[in-house]
């Protein structure tokens, strides 16, 4: 098999390193985690001009039509920068669901101007019980003439604080015994009366919203796909939410590895090198088996989503180990460096916090081996 990426992922790869080592260091990840707003309107411009936003929509909606396979290779180059803001929600999350489900009306309105940087998306989820399962779904909305009412809460919303749009999952039809039937898509305006957002307090310092829907009124026209049937949408893209965090944290791995190894050869103790222990040895191995299987199945299951072959269990295999390797290579790389690495101002906390927050989002681990299990008929 060929694991080489093309010449023009190559240059995209490149050029993305060289932009977020420019506008993306360490102080300013810091910056933005204690920012309200998450990130700056520069860099989301300079993102936009490299037509990172675009870069998985159609062309005639002012996209590149890239593959699914050059989306994770941004999203890990991403990853090794511990990018802030709202590129996950916006264009990966917003920008898939609405190219799978909006109309041609929806689309030519929304995905150029998403396309272009000028409009922010979101997707509103999971709700009490935290799973991203249908059954646990129950934000209610009710036909009021032309309109929709919706009420109910949604959590842990990523950047709904500055979303324009919040692509919002409710139950339309509460009757039916299959908690996957009776699901509805709606674009909801951010501004729209009775929507209350409030930022959430997390260890990565992440922009996770509550969002409340008090008797908001949504147009019919707003929904978006086939009303009662979001879940058939939902669940591909949840699955490539999945291996898009994974590409991520791939690219977390990559870049602890880069702060670990050279330290442990630089760090004397006892009159030798750190990575003179065979102990520190044996860990620097494993990191590095933790970062390529990491790399691999990502790269796999993102394939096989570019080449339009089923995916499921591939995606769960990749975010089920992925999401326990990226932990254990960030733990293994907090041994080998000692107790530098925990301080707050060592650039490795940060991506402590971020490989176990990357790891609970679209299903942890668990939930990803069932969803294996169910694949191998157990």
């Amino acid at each position: 098999m060929d694991y080489d990426l093309s010449e023009e992922q190559k240059m995209m790869k490149q050029a993305a390193r060289k932009f977020l080592s420019k506008e993306c260091p360490s102080e300013f990840v810091r910056k933005m985690a204690e920012d309200e707003k998450g990130y700056t309107p520069e860099l989301w411009k300079g993102m936009a001009d490299l037509g990172w936003m675009g870069l998985l929509l159609p062309e005639e909606y002012g996209g590149f039509g890239g593959q699914f396979l050059d989306l994770a290779v941004l999203l890990s180059e991403m990853g090794y920068s511990c990018l802030p803001g709202p590129f996950f929600s916006s264009a990966v999350l917003g920008g898939l669901t609405l190219v799978k489900a909006g109309n041609q009306e929806q689309k030519t309105k929304i995905l150029p101007e998403l396309a272009a940087g000028e409009r922010l998306l979101t997707l509103s989820l999971v709700e009490q019980d935290g799973t991203c399962q249908p059954e646990g779904i129950n934000l209610d909305a009710k036909p009021q003439g032309d309109r929709y009412i919706l009420n109910g809460t949604k959590l842990f919303v990523p950047d709904a604080h500055v979303a324009d749009t919040i692509i919002c999952v409710a139950r339309t039809d509460k009757a039916t015994t299959d908690p996957s039937r009776g699901l509805t898509l709606f674009l909801v305006d951010a501004k729209t009366p009775g929507v209350r957002i409030e930022l959430l307090n997390t260890m990565a310092g992440d922009k996770s919203c509550e969002v409340v829907f008090d008797q908001v009124a949504v147009p019919k026209d707003k929904i978006l796909g086939e009303s009662g049937r979001a879940w058939a949408v939902l669940d591909p893209i949840l699955k490539m939410a999945a291996v898009a965090k994974s590409a991520e944290m791939s690219g977390v791995g990559e870049r602890v590895m880069d702060l670990a190894i050279p330290w442990i050869k630089e760090r004397v103790q006892f009159g030798r090198p750190v990575g003179a222990f065979q102990a520190v040895q044996h860990h620097c191995a494993n990191m590095l088996t933790y970062l390529d299987t990491m790399r691999f199945m990502t790269y796999q299951a993102a394939w096989r989503i570019s080449a339009d072959l089923p995916f499921d269990r591939e995606a769960s295999a990749c975010k089920a180990w992925v999401g326990d390797a990226c932990r254990s290579l960030v733990g293994l790389g907090h041994q080998v460096m000692g107790g530098v690495g925990f301080m707050e101002e060592h650039d490795l906390q940060l991506y402590f916090k971020r490989a176990n927050a990357a790891a609970q989002m679209f299903g942890d681990t668990d939930f990803h081996r069932e969803i294996v299990a169910r694949e191998m008929g157990l």
